[in-house]
């Protein structure tokens, strides 16, 4: 959703859609940069916690894409990591320089920083606005430039950098193929990268579920019922973890990274809709229609009640690896996934991917 202070392939499956010469060759070459790398590779859903004031409206928080063996050239163009790169953060906007999607290196996208080394153990207002503008005016003066003063600009720029500061982001992580990313890669540097962003059907969580979807077809739907057809960054990760839950080949993982200590004040729990409906209206509702108010509580319990991980493994940069907690089976009937620690053991899942 918003930024809170404004804001395997399958038996006959066809494989994104029609790529044109230059998408092909690209394909090629990062399969060849991709098939070196040893490591397990993966494709993340990050479900970030709300923040601000308006976290009290809409406490839905917002949602990206972390893949750990693609990179960003910029912020509009993909490419294979290199060794030691931590791989990027893709997420839809709205309202940075009229683009659809932007790309950030990992460490960028959480601490605002270029290496972990780099990264503050505490951080206050005005050191957050320092660290951010400091990126901003080294990497990202083409997508926000200075003002004709040299000041920084206003707009959402800042939700590209330092996400970490401002919030608690868990991850729920599945495995992916060197033909899945190269082709990933070569699909969004193809196609034309032009701002589509709707708050009730084409958000920053639309576009987590469906580039998940790329990977696992129809792994991840619209809640009709629980979220009343708005894709929440809550329900997006419920779904995978159902899918998971079904599909152990996936290797489901889950992490956080917590906010960073210090003077900014603390996010908050992530709703879905029925769930916000319920713990804010609830009593209103009961009182103006009680019929109504069951409804929302019957679609809640069955279709919108999820629970982050809260013994969850953080996200170490210096090691760059994620340890394994899966989903635990099966999954109880009024539709809540616990998550606990334990190994699991997967095969990795067939290449290629779909819309």
């Amino acid at each position: 959703m918003r930024a809170q202070e404004r804001h395997l392939r399958q038996p006959g499956a066809r494989v994104f859609g029609p790529m044109s010469v230059r998408g092909k060759i690209a394909a090629s070459v990062c399969l060849l940069l991709l098939l070196s790398a040893s490591a397990r590779a993966s494709v993340a859903v990050l479900v970030e916690q709300p923040y601000g004031g308006l976290s009290r409206i809409d406490p839905a928080g917002h949602s990206a894409i972390y893949l750990d063996h693609v990179c960003a050239e910029s912020p509009v163009q993909l490419r294979a990591c290199h060794e030691g790169e931590m791989g990027v953060v893709l997420s839809r906007y709205d309202g940075i320089g009229k683009y659809d999607w932007l790309a950030m290196p990992l460490v960028a996208y959480l601490y605002a920083v270029d290496s972990p080394d780099q990264i503050p153990e505490m951080m206050d207002r005005v050191a957050e606005i320092q660290i951010r503008d400091k990126y901003r005016r080294a990497h990202l003066e083409e997508i926000a430039p200075d003002l004709p003063d040299g000041k920084a600009p206003s707009g959402n720029w800042y939700e590209l950098v330092g996400s970490a500061y401002d919030r608690t982001i868990y991850g729920f992580s599945v495995k992916t193929t060197p033909d899945q990313d190269a082709e990933l890669i070569a699909v969004f540097n193809d196609r034309k990268n032009v701002e589509r962003y709707n708050g009730a059907f084409i958000n920053c969580a639309d576009f987590a579920r469906v580039t998940i979807n790329r990977f696992y077809p129809h792994a991840i739907h619209r809640n009709f019922i629980g979220d009343f057809g708005i894709t929440s960054p809550k329900s997006v990760a419920r779904g995978l973890a159902h899918y998971a839950a079904k599909h152990p080949e996936a290797g489901l993982q889950v992490f956080v990274i917590p906010q960073v200590k210090g003077e900014l004040p603390r996010s908050h729990p992530i709703e879905g809709v029925s769930e916000s409906l319920l713990k804010k209206y609830g009593l209103p509702l009961v009182v103006l229609s009680p019929t109504t108010t069951a409804a929302i509580l019957v679609a809640y319990i069955s279709h919108d009640r999820f629970a982050m991980p809260k013994d969850a493994p953080k996200l170490d940069l210096h090691e760059a690896e994620i340890k394994n907690v899966p989903v635990s089976k099966p999954i109880v009937p009024s539709g809540r996934v616990p998550l606990t620690p334990a190994s699991v053991s997967a095969t990795p899942p067939p290449g290629g991917v779909t819309e």
